[in-house]
């Protein structure tokens, strides 16, 4: 294997770089610290930071790609695997024939069978790939999984044990005064509580799922469970690198338009005003169209199935971008009109301060809150709006996993009878969970860091 570096692989890394640089430059001034340090002081924003750092964790797993070598035994048929594909080899290997439900030993539906007597019958037939080492017994079930349960959370607690150590080395003292109900510190004891929770849902997911179908499989009989964690990253990188992609765009226009008036503000008003009279869906989807027009005619640019599917998001993360700016450029623009009037603003002109250090030292400080919060909001609101564009056909490609390809699909398995509910349910846990822990986390974000706020 040899690895191989797709666009969207290129920039979660630089989404990563920038992050570190930002926490860097956090550090080393004291206010900025200190402002950081009571947005983490609440107990919600802690857990939504530390299930935020999780999602971010597996997509940046997901993002280290390898290419397959043509003349090498390939179990997986794909030309392209990631880091997290190896370590969920044997997901991608239990293939079963078709649906099964989570925790099942059988398929979900009936075939038809023929018995020894040629006598037509309707059975559910047994799974193929699931408790072969208790010989598919239903009544060994129950115990185990209350065994492997009970090794999870050994293996969950020993994990947090060396956790708390290496951080006890390095902060002994801190960690001390913080784990006592008396310290008015950051909320370490939820940390690590939420911290060993996660650890324990994913080793009991991961022991459980070497012969069980977790969350059951699809209509292919894919295991949903893989298609759930394979579909995170997509959902950060669009959520993560369309707010990168117009973040500039906003932030440039609207503190023009703000500061500067006259026909600069009347430009940049004519632009978002005649984009947001477009309706947004229609837009994307004639965008959407026309990359897949130019794709197709041109195959050659493209190696492999997976190499296409990345260039298509890519090209799917930049129309979103193009298209979603005008919001926090019309907000970004009212602010600084209302900032510039302040008395220091106007003190900073009448010395003669250049305008772009004037932006820099007084009109940028004050937006940061709103850009922080509207950076989160856009990103929850790119999530839902990835399921939706897929639902209608004009999301990612339907062979990268997402859960909007899964919602789109499970449309048609609720009306099943008996209804095919797992696929639906696991998208939307997934989704879920991560928008909740955006939206938490940006709340106190915006409170702690607005300069307004009643504190």
């Amino acid at each position: 294997m040899m690895p191989t570096f797709l666009w969207t692989d290129i920039m979660i890394w630089g989404l990563f770089a920038l992050i570190i640089v930002g926490i860097r430059q956090i550090a080393s001034d004291a206010q900025k610290r200190k402002q950081w340090c009571d947005v983490f002081k609440s107990k919600t924003a802690m857990i939504s930071f530390i299930i935020l750092l999780f999602y971010f964790a597996i997509a940046l797993i997901d993002s280290i790609h390898f290419k397959v070598d043509p003349s090498a035994e390939n179990t997986t048929n794909k030309e392209l695997i990631s880091l997290l594909d190896i370590g969920l080899e044997h997901l991608i290997l239990n293939v079963e024939r078709t649906y099964s439900a989570p925790f099942a030993l059988n398929e979900y539906s009936s075939s038809v069978v023929y018995d020894e007597s040629g006598n037509v019958q309707q059975v559910y037939l047994p799974l193929k790939n699931v408790a072969r080492h208790i010989n598919m017994y239903q009544s060994l079930v129950a115990y185990d999984v209350l065994t492997q349960t009970g090794w999870a959370f050994l293996i969950a607690l020993m994990a947090m044990a060396a956790l708390i150590l290496i951080h006890g080395y390095f902060s002994f003292k801190e960690v001390a005064l913080r784990l006592s109900s008396k310290s008015e510190g950051l909320p370490w004891l939820v940390a690590y509580t939420t911290l060993f929770i996660l650890i324990f849902i994913g080793t009991w997911f991961y022991l459980l799922s070497f012969d069980y179908h977790v969350l059951g499989t699809n209509k292919v009989g894919v295991d949903v469970l893989y298609q759930s964690l394979k579909s995170i990253r997509t959902g950060v990188l669009i959520g993560g690198l369309t707010t990168i992609v117009m973040l500039p765009l906003a932030l440039v226009l609207g503190v023009s338009a703000g500061y500067f008036k006259g026909w600069i503000d009347d430009v940049i008003q004519y632009l978002y005003t005649t984009l947001n009279s477009i309706p947004g869906v229609l837009l994307i989807a004639a965008a959407v169209l026309v990359m897949q027009s130019i794709m197709s005619t041109h195959a050659g640019w493209f190696g492999s199935t997976e190499e296409r599917a990345d260039m298509r998001l890519l090209f799917l993360i930049l129309i979103l971008g193009m298209t979603s700016w005008t919001g926090l450029c019309r907000l970004l623009r009212a602010e600084t009109l209302k900032i510039s009037q302040i008395e220091y603003v106007t003190a900073a002109k009448a010395f003669g301060l250049n305008p772009f250090m004037i932006i820099k030292k007084h009109i940028l400080p004050n937006l940061v809150h709103l850009i922080l919060i509207a950076l989160v909001l856009d990103f929850s609101g790119l999530v839902l709006a990835e399921a939706v564009l897929s639902y209608v056909g004009v999301g990612v490609d339907p062979t990268m996993p997402s859960w909007g390809n899964m919602i789109n699909q499970a449309r048609l398995e609720m009306a099943r009878e008996p209804m095919v509910w797992w696929s639906l349910l696991s998208a939307f846990i997934f989704m879920f969970v991560l928008v909740l822990a955006a939206n938490l986390f940006a709340d106190r974000v915006q409170w702690v860091l607005n300069p307004r706020s009643e504190k």
